[in-house]
């Protein structure tokens, strides 16, 4: 099915992922599984998440593996590869206009919402990020990468974690500091902001530089000039494409506020993105201070840090639809 893993699409936090061939002809991609943590949790987490979803902006799973120690997620082939590829190459960042980077946020706002409120259960990913959403051949998104989901009563407003999860750069900071607010898919809704930056500025929100001697923080840069009225130098762009680069901004900001009781929900977002610019406010700068009676809160951390799989055996498919 994958040739012994000779064509390496990208790897994770949770193991690589390879290129493979179904007899029916349809290509695949196999996602092998590095060390377990937790007994396989992150493994079971995954087959439990997806194995229940079915929308056109999040990632099928075709089937699954288990062979010894060794577990491998089937997912369909997505042949653009992930999002960071197109954003942050600069080889690849002028592939997309303005318009299609519009549809992809739409298609990602739309695949959250799903998880949130379209299933059975309320999904809550705790890893969106650029890497984590997936294109096909006609550059639709897919959100991928459950093996940090959870799954929780669609009558929880609040939820409880063992431990902090996620990516550094995206992570919701009521996820590591105490006071701010419950943890809920307002996490999610943070992290989506976050990406939704990184699609504007084509590059990493951790660090930006303005000039050969300074640095700063990426949305607060770009808030003080919109803010201020300033011009987003965006080049050569027309004045819808203008527009739609205002609306993803506006809302980005409203997604990354501190506290999670003023950041809207995946379908007020899509409603924001839906509807016209004008209606837009502005929100409140979201980088302040933290509260004086804000400490930490990290007994442990889960964590998609990139990391290389050292497996190379094959995989036997055990459950396939395909």
């Amino acid at each position: 099915m994958t040739k012994n893993f000779k064509y390496k699409l990208g790897e994770g936090g949770y193991g690589s992922v390879f290129k493979g061939k179904l007899r029916s002809g349809h290509y695949v991609a196999i996602k092998l599984l590095g060390k377990s943590k937790g007994n396989g949790q992150d493994f079971i987490n995954e087959v439990a998440s997806i194995g229940r979803i079915h929308h056109v902006n999040v990632a099928k799973l075709i089937g699954f593996s288990v062979k010894g120690s060794k577990q491998a997620l089937v997912y369909e082939f997505m042949s653009n590869g992930s999002l960071d590829k197109i954003i942050f190459s600069e080889e690849n960042k002028e592939t997309l206009g303005w318009k299609k980077m519009f549809d992809i946020v739409l298609g990602v706002a739309r695949g959250i919402d799903y998880l949130h409120q379209g299933c059975d259960m309320q999904i809550l990913h705790f890893d969106i990020k650029p890497h984590n959403i997936l294109l096909d051949e006609n550059f639709n998104p897919k959100v991928s990468d459950f093996g940090l989901a959870k799954l929780y009563s669609v009558e929880d407003s609040i939820v409880s974690l063992t431990a902090a999860r996620g990516t550094i750069g995206y992570i919701a900071p009521e996820l590591v500091y105490k006071n701010l607010g419950g943890i809920s898919y307002k996490a999610d809704v943070y992290s989506f902001g976050m990406l939704l930056m990184e699609m504007v500025g084509r590059r990493k929100n951790l660090i930006a530089f303005v000039d050969r001697t300074s640095q700063i923080y990426f949305p607060s840069w770009i808030y003080d000039r919109l803010d201020q009225g300033e011009d987003m130098e965006l080049g050569d762009v027309s004045d819808d494409e203008k527009v739609l680069v205002k609306k993803m901004i506006i809302i980005a900001f409203w997604c990354i506020q501190l506290l999670p009781i003023d950041r809207p929900s995946m379908s007020e977002v899509l409603k924001m993105l839906e509807g016209d610019v004008e209606l837009l406010q502005m929100p409140p700068k979201p980088f302040h201070q933290l509260p004086l009676d804000t400490s930490m809160e990290v007994d442990g951390c889960e964590s998609s840090v990139d990391k290389p799989s050292t497996s190379s055996s094959a995989v036997t498919i055990i459950n396939s639809n395909a």
